[in-house]
């Protein structure tokens, strides 16, 4: 972003007259999101956050283009993970409510819509950076760049717990499953750690035992969940604390960690690493954010959405923030315009501070913010950031492993474009166990 911050800007508007010529003409955003489903702790906290977003702005007069001031109008549509929702919500979006900017998660939901976005030429946000292509060339990915920020858990892990040798590692054999594996193996190479057993699981099992008891076996130090969903996080975990495990657990995400905590330990769930803040975090405090005070957002989204916050509960306002930035620097909303100013704005903020657009080794396209990620672990029952890690630094010295292990899992854009698109719901797969 350029100046100050979104949450600056609207501090200063509130003692500013409110100028509200225009203000009949909405600007209409579009969210496609898992409202329902396995995903839906990635899609519903989103929305929240964004409604707070909207009413900030709103309140402080719109957004401001061309010497006028128009108001904001977010309008949602569940996909539930599913192809066929997807793109019927997709149509009601683009071709329907007319939305200048169409959020989504990413993934396995995104894929059925790449021909249709592309054609109606719809500035589109996802989650998953291996969503990127070269004819993708309106999507982009400036808040979370899932799962390349996973490398620095990994990082952290090896420089502060060096005794820990023994890692073992599951995923799900879906697009976020998939991509997230490639990175955390690169990571673990990278940090001189060994995966001395690997299980992959179809999308849609539930039975924890069968992917948990044969990691406690293999006589695991570290426990990591990868990207997997958030009921099979808990599920997983509960399991591996009723089995008597005394080692670490390492995941992307640990959402409602709260729950887990008071399920199973406090002694059990300490020093298990994630990768997203509570953003009442006293490390937040000092650090150049997209959010002057994090901690009010935090505030209001726990007193208006209480027990829902999750780790995109911040993500798409993260997006909102980029993207309001670059509307009032052009003074429109067309897409080229928009991309366009985002990609000349200068110094750019990514969600915790500077970043630098990258993807076009992996994904054929610089569509992707990378810049520093927090590395978080549970300390008495709190989540709390322990040190913000540099993606680009990592790329830097490491890129050739991450490369090398997407292609042998078949996630560089040149596999996705040899295969045949996919659809959802993916058939059904036997769980696979290797090493």
């Amino acid at each position: 972003m350029i100046g100050s911050s979104f949450a600056h800007q609207m501090a200063m508007r509130s003692q500013l007259p409110t100028y509200r010529v225009g203000m009949t003409q909405e600007i209409k955003i579009g969210m496609l999101l898992p409202l329902s489903g396995p995903a839906m702790s990635w899609g519903q906290p989103g929305l929240n956050g964004c409604r707070i977003w909207e009413d900030w702005l709103n309140a402080a007069g719109g957004a401001l283009i061309q010497g006028r001031r128009y108001p904001v109008r977010i309008i949602a549509e569940d996909c539930g993970y599913d192809a066929e929702q997807a793109l019927e919500g997709a149509r009601k979006l683009v071709l329907s409510d007319k939305v200048t900017l169409l959020m989504m998660l990413g993934g396995d939901s995104y894929t059925p819509l790449r021909s249709f976005l592309n054609t109606h030429k719809v500035l589109t946000s996802t989650l998953l950076t291996s969503d990127l292509s070269p004819d993708t060339r309106y999507l982009i990915a400036p808040s979370e760049v899932h799962p390349v920020y996973n490398v620095t858990g990994v990082t952290w892990l090896a420089q502060n717990k060096p005794q820990v040798r023994k890692v073992v590692m599951c995923s799900q054999t879906d697009a976020f499953g998939l991509p997230s594996l490639a990175t955390y193996r690169a990571a673990f190479k990278a940090a001189g750690l060994q995966v001395c057993k690997e299980i992959q699981y179809a999308p849609d099992t539930t039975d924890a035992a069968a992917i948990v008891q044969p990691m406690l076996d293999a006589g695991a130090e570290v426990l990591c969940w990868c990207t997997s969903y958030t009921p099979m996080v808990h599920a997983m975990t509960e399991y591996a604390h009723a089995q008597g495990f005394k080692g670490t657990i390492l995941s992307c995400t640990m959402d409602q960690y709260d729950r887990l905590v008071a399920r199973t330990s406090l002694d059990f769930m300490e020093g298990t690493i994630f990768q997203f803040p509570d953003f009442d975090d006293p490390a937040l405090a000092e650090k150049a954010f997209f959010f002057n005070q994090p901690n009010l957002f935090f505030s209001e989204y726990n007193r208006r959405f209480p027990d829902s916050w999750s780790a995109v509960s911040w993500e798409y306002a993260a997006i909102l923030d980029i993207w309001h930035a670059a509307v009032e620097k052009v003074g429109a909303l067309s897409t080229a315009s928009v991309m366009a100013a985002m990609k000349q704005m200068g110094r750019v903020s990514h969600a915790f501070g500077p970043a630098q657009w990258w993807g076009e080794s992996l994904f054929g396209i610089d569509n992707a913010l990378v810049g520093e990620w927090p590395v978080v672990t549970i300390q008495e029952g709190r989540a709390r950031i322990v040190s913000f890690e540099s993606v680009p630094d990592w790329l830097a010295a490491h890129e050739s492993l991450l490369h090398d292990e997407m292609s042998a899992l078949g996630q560089l854009w040149t596999q996705r474009f040899s295969r045949k698109a996919l659809t959802l719901p993916l058939s059904p797969r036997t769980l696979g166990v290797t090493g």
